[in-house]
């Protein structure tokens, strides 16, 4: 699976998921962009699912005719070792979710 990391999620994330490539927004070119544009340009780029920790995107964005799926992680902070301990649920997830698809790991 090819994850896009969202910005607010510390780059050295993408070694707890060995099996998938992954690149973080600014690695993909896609720094500084607002989340409808970074959604499609995940999209077009390739990208199967965004991972983010934004707890407000499923709100503020049109989720409808997505072909990426969104997985948001609720964790105490976006630190890395906060991060860690969900890896293995967003593992999970990560071989059910579908294009389009929106779900939510932790708290």
């Amino acid at each position: 699976m090819k994850i896009l990391l969202d910005e607010c999620i510390p780059r050295k994330l993408k070694y707890a998921l060995p099996e998938h490539e992954c690149q973080t927004v600014p690695e993909a070119g896609m720094a500084n962009q607002k989340n409808g544009i970074l959604l499609s340009l995940a999209e077009n780029a390739g990208f199967d699912l965004f991972l983010t920790v934004d707890k407000g995107l499923q709100y503020e964005q049109n989720l409808a005719g997505r072909r990426i799926a969104i997985l948001i992680v609720r964790a105490r902070s976006n630190r890395l070792k906060d991060l860690l301990p969900h890896m293995q649920a967003c593992r999970v997830i990560m071989n059910s979710i579908k294009p389009g698809q929106l779900a939510r790991i932790g708290k």
